[in-house]
């Protein structure tokens, strides 16, 4: 008798890794999708892959969002505090998502989305996906030590992270396809004697050892050195990483283009590469 197949919720979904500034990556891999008629069923993501997941799950388009950002600095998002349990509060990143998000619950967004947070009490991985949504998101981003933890409930969550940097594994059982954008791999970064430089490397390499696993349950993989290699807290750098995050996706689907359209039966795109960075940064910006 003939084995049945197994069936999944969703045919494709997308998960999206932290690092800080880089998640400006995301927008560029979201674009490259869309040339080539994919869309993701649902999201997960961690810290940076969080912030740029909740915006495309709540309906805007990259243009939208690039928009968002441009001109705001990082005093705008984050407001310093004594340095108790973080070196700042994320008040202003709280008003600013209550500015943009149309959606205030998960349950509200349009393409699913799950966030995964840390435990900083008892050591646990927490995937969110029900209930209130900027508490969430705000959590997956409290990158340790810079900023405070926040409350949900009756306990406190980090940066996700801490644990899962690539949350891949929290769509793996659900999805047909994975594909992961990781951006952060390894990659060296020359010494400074400054704490900044040691806190980040230090949790840099956190986040390369944790992502391992879920690196090998992806069925398709993005990620290069290229995106890895900008700063996490440069918000300057956001239009340069959009650009990077678009041509390292692009590069990587015209790699697989074969094997894509066996796996989503999608048209050749030939004619149609870079269109969104110039429609995006026009000469005009």
């Amino acid at each position: 008798m003939k084995k049945k197949a197994k069936t999944y919720p969703y045919k494709l979904g997308l998960a999206l890794g932290g690092g800080g500034v880089r998640g400006f990556a995301h927008l560029g891999v979201f674009d490259a999708l869309q040339e080539r008629g994919l869309k993701p069923d649902i999201l997960s993501g961690s810290s940076a892959g969080a912030l740029a997941g909740v915006f495309y799950a709540d309906g805007y388009s990259t243009k939208e969002i690039i928009a968002f950002f441009k001109g705001i600095k990082f005093g705008e998002l984050a407001t310093t505090s004594l340095p108790r349990s973080g070196f700042f509060k994320m008040d202003g990143l709280a008003k600013f998502l209550e500015k943009h998000l149309k959606a205030r619950t998960f349950e509200e967004l349009k393409t699913p989305l799950r966030v995964m947070v840390s435990d900083i009490e008892n050591g646990e991985s927490i995937l969110l996906d029900t209930g209130e949504l900027i508490p969430a998101v705000l959590a997956s981003c409290a990158f340790p030590i810079v900023f405070q933890p926040i409350k949900i409930g009756e306990r406190y969550y980090v940066d996700g992270g801490l644990f899962r940097n690539l949350p891949a594994s929290a769509l793996r059982k659900d999805c047909e396809k994975v594909i992961g954008v990781n951006i952060s791999p390894l990659c060296p970064m020359k010494y400074s004697a400054s704490l900044k430089y040691i806190i980040e490397r230090s949790l840099h390499y956190l986040m390369v050892e944790n992502a391992m696993p879920d690196r090998k349950i992806c069925d398709y993989l993005i990620e290069s050195t290229e995106i890895g290699n900008y700063p996490i807290f440069d918000l300057r750098k956001g239009k340069d990483i959009y650009k990077k995050g678009y041509e390292v996706a692009h590069a990587y689907f015209e790699e697989n283009k074969k094997r894509l359209q066996q796996d989503f039966f999608i048209p050749p795109t030939e004619g149609k590469n870079i269109s969104f960075f110039q429609k995006i940064f026009s000469s005009k910006e």
